[in-house]
């Protein structure tokens, strides 16, 4: 390894460096503040460390990793959302007697994992990767021990992700077995000009159970709601957000190296996946009365909405992914940023019925979760709107007809269910219900600060969204 390709790895070094110096802070018995506020720094400069190895790139670390423009904007976005997540993680526990110092440990490690899918360019990367991603969600999830059935979504979380973790292993054998090699590009050097042999395609559709798993595709979901709603909320956000971009941004690392639009089969595949998330996702969140649960069947139905931009191959599919991914992060981490504004030390705000005249009650928060859930319907001047359309463009661009007429179609379902959630928000409260004052004042008002920039993101990107798809191009041409 050369000098540069040092350098190209510096913002994934500090990363790594932040869970260690999270453990020497908790070994000086440094405070909840001293280490959230040290996590933050951190997370800072690994934005900082990876704009300033941007005229490196592109950079191959081989065998093992490839640092591009690509990984770039996949690694920058996760780490913005776990900035948001580990400011909503302090307002979270400081409400809680469980001691929240190991937590950031393990939010580090995860953020690492997911960091590490964005530049895997080997079967072994990938796999350490979404292990370490996985093995640091467990414990995330089960956090909270006595409350929420936080075990039992534990428990669910680790049975299913260590069964999926071996399809992965076998499909990845399989695949090494056919082609003798385990690097992506050896792959589709070998594969070059076939539609793939049975074993190849066997060991493509294990692979492919284990990705779904963690993107919470149909039929691979059975997870999603149990963990969305037993997980403490930041962590919700977290796995919503960051987990699944580091997972979608290897996966489309994969397909672009191996070429999967040859390979009708996996084509048909994914359709099928994508067809049946989009359906079954909005069918299963029209009657919740838990808003988690409802988030999560939603999140199901919004990925997708995402394969219909994956499938065609295209940059104009590329480019539409990535923008959707922006718009939707921004808008499930406002939608939870209020969740955990409105919990307490003892429950979650996640019953419907809690949020009856938000809008009246908490004027800010209720025009928050209106806005994000209206850009999570797609309602125009929103980035919603506009990441739909993206999609739908890409889809228009291959003759996806199929799969457009159920986007377009489901759309329509999911306005139902959000639409009952803000009649909620402005019907008449209650006159029992109080509202709580300001905790912990300067991170609360850092809290409202930061949701309130994010809905104007999410409205300003639905109106002038030239700039964000600018430096989206800008960096997808460093590859």
């Amino acid at each position: 390894m050369n000098e540069l390709q040092l350098l190209s790895l510096l913002p994934f070094m500090v990363l790594a460096a932040a869970s260690v110096v999270v453990i020497l802070l908790i070994a000086f018995k440094a405070g909840h503040t001293v280490i959230q506020v040290t996590g933050f720094i951190m997370m800072c400069l690994v934005v900082l460390a990876m704009w300033y190895v941007k005229d490196t790139l592109p950079m191959l670390v081989p065998p093992l990793f490839i640092v591009d423009g690509q990984a770039a904007l996949f690694t920058g976005l996760i780490i913005c959302c776990v900035l948001v997540v580990g400011l909503l993680s302090y307002i979270y526990f400081e409400e809680r007697e469980e001691n929240p110092k190991e937590y950031y440990i393990l939010l580090f490690l995860a953020t690492l994992g997911g960091a590490i899918l964005t530049i895997s360019q080997h079967f072994i990367s990938l796999f350490i990767g979404l292990e370490l991603l996985s093995v640091s969600l467990y414990g995330l999830i089960a956090y909270l021990r006595t409350r929420n059935h936080a075990v039992e979504a534990g428990m669910k979380y680790l049975v299913l992700a260590a069964m999926s973790s071996a399809f992965l292993l076998f499909g990845m054998a399989l695949i090494y077995m056919e082609t003798g090699s385990m690097t992506f590009a050896g792959l589709s050097a070998k594969m070059a000009g076939q539609t793939g042999t049975p074993v190849f395609l066997l060991g493509m559709g294990m692979m492919i159970v284990a990705i779904g798993f963690k993107m919470a595709l149909v039929p691979f979901h059975l997870w999603v709601a149990d963990v969305y709603q037993g997980a403490p909320s930041p962590v919700t956000a977290f796995i919503a957000t960051s987990s699944k971009i580091g997972t979608f941004a290897v996966l489309l690392r994969f397909a672009h190296s191996v070429d999967l639009q040859q390979y009708p089969l996996m084509i048909t595949v994914f359709s099928v996946l994508a067809i049946a998330s989009m359906v079954s996702g909005n069918i299963l969140a029209l009657r919740q009365n838990n808003l988690k649960r409802l988030l999560a069947y939603s999140s199901i139905a919004h990925f997708g909405y995402l394969l219909v931009a994956f499938l065609p191959g295209t940059e104009a599919g590329t480019e539409a992914t990535i923008f959707y991914l922006v718009a939707y992060a921004v808008t499930l981490l406002a939608a939870f940023g209020v969740i955990v504004l409105l919990s307490n030390g003892e429950d979650e705000a996640d019953q419907l019925e809690g949020y009856k005249g938000l809008i009246w009650r908490r004027p800010v928060l209720g025009a928050v979760l209106t806005i994000a859930l209206f850009s999570l319907a797609g309602i125009p001047l929103t980035a919603g709107f506009l990441a739909k359309f993206m999609v739908l463009s890409a889809g228009v661009e291959r003759s996806l007809w199929p799969l457009l007429i159920v986007l377009v179609l489901t759309s329509v379902i999911g306005l139902y269910y959000y639409l009952r959630v803000i009649s909620t928000l402005f019907a008449r409260p209650e006159p029992a219900i109080q509202t709580p004052g300001p905790r912990h004042p300067f991170f609360y008002f850092s809290t409202y600060a930061a949701l309130i920039i994010m809905v104007g993101a999410l409205c300003w990107l639905g109106v002038f969204p030239g700039l964000i798809l600018q430096g989206i191009r800008s960096f997808l041409l460093l590859h």
